[in-house]
């Protein structure tokens, strides 16, 4: 299984173009020890030629057009991108969706909750449907591993293997009161587990919190693609005064008694990556004392680019 992480920031991206933070603004100066990067997009390869995506970001034709890997064959129309999986209906991990849509066939995968909000709740994601035949849509059962491909050329055991495991997030705030009411609560947000050859990829953009259940399954990953959206809970009212904490935002914080790296100290052998970081969030400054900690900690930080096979 072949795993590229196609963007790494969170929502805006870094810079963010209309944020006049201390990275940001240090960053357009050239004056900054780290790197830009887009918004959180991973891809998935269990074969040769064949790719699925975790998430369809904002600037997901830009990821994909920079990756000689996605193009397609010379003088056809097709891809080699078979498939989407949604970890929610946030704006972040849907809208890149509508850069799909020019009357490409593909299948997208996510929760029957997630499948309602965006067909039923936005009209403009019907542009998928005219697609011949139309994009299909998979329901993803809750804690149950389903099939998603496999290569005939391989054993039953190389088979790609999805699990969505429930994060107990919240519905996006443009999700209308009354239909939201009458949603199943934990089909909201979900972590995404990928399988192959008995290897285990963990990808939890959005952690509100970390159940005993959800410890579980990133101890018996190999490797973890884990929320790193802010530092602290109270970064935004640090960088821009903003009431609203982290954890408000529905991302457990990193540092502190009871954050993430806290809660995660015991958990060494998974090769343990921070994914979706905030323009605001100290370490994605290579020299910061946020880096260090993360450093010694035995932890990574993903970044546009990063690569890895199981």
């Amino acid at each position: 299984m072949r795993v590229k992480v196609l963007g790494s920031a969170a929502g805006g991206g870094f810079p963010q173009w209309n944020c006049g933070c201390s990275n940001c603004s240090r960053l357009r100066r050239g004056t900054f020890p780290g790197r830009a990067r887009t918004q959180t997009q991973l891809a998935i390869s269990p074969s040769p030629g064949v790719w699925f995506l975790a998430g369809a970001s904002p600037d997901l034709r830009q990821q994909l057009t920079q990756g000689p890997e996605f193009a397609p064959p010379e003088k056809s129309r097709s891809t080699p991108i078979h498939g989407v999986f949604l970890p929610d209906a946030d704006p972040d991990f849907v809208v890149g969706l509508l850069h799909l849509r020019e009357f490409q066939p593909f299948q997208i995968f996510c929760t029957s909750a997630v499948q309602r909000v965006l067909t039923e709740q936005n009209s403009l994601f019907r542009t998928l449907e005219r697609a011949s035949p139309p994009v299909k849509w998979h329901a993803l059962p809750l804690d149950h591993e389903t099939e998603i491909f496999a290569d005939a050329g391989a054993s039953r055991n190389a088979s790609l293997k999805c699990r969505a495991v429930v994060t107990s997030g919240k519905f996006p705030d443009y999700v209308g009161s009354s239909f939201r009411d009458a949603l199943p609560q934990n089909e909201a947000v979900v972590a995404l587990e990928f399988t192959q050859n008995e290897k285990r990829v963990f990808f939890a953009p959005a952690l509100p919190a970390l159940s005993a259940a959800l410890k579980n399954q990133i101890a018996g990953s190999d490797v973890a693609l884990l929320d790193g959206t802010f530092w602290t809970d109270d970064e935004l009212a640090q960088a821009r005064g903003s009431a609203t904490t982290a954890r408000e935002m529905g991302h457990l914080p990193l540092s502190g008694t009871g954050g993430l790296l806290d809660q995660l100290k015991d958990i060494r052998s998974v090769r343990r990556i921070l994914i979706h970081l905030n323009n605001t969030n100290p370490a994605l400054d290579e020299e910061s004392a946020a880096t260090r900690v993360l450093r010694d900690a035995g932890w990574e930080v993903a970044y546009d680019g990063m690569e890895f096979t199981l």
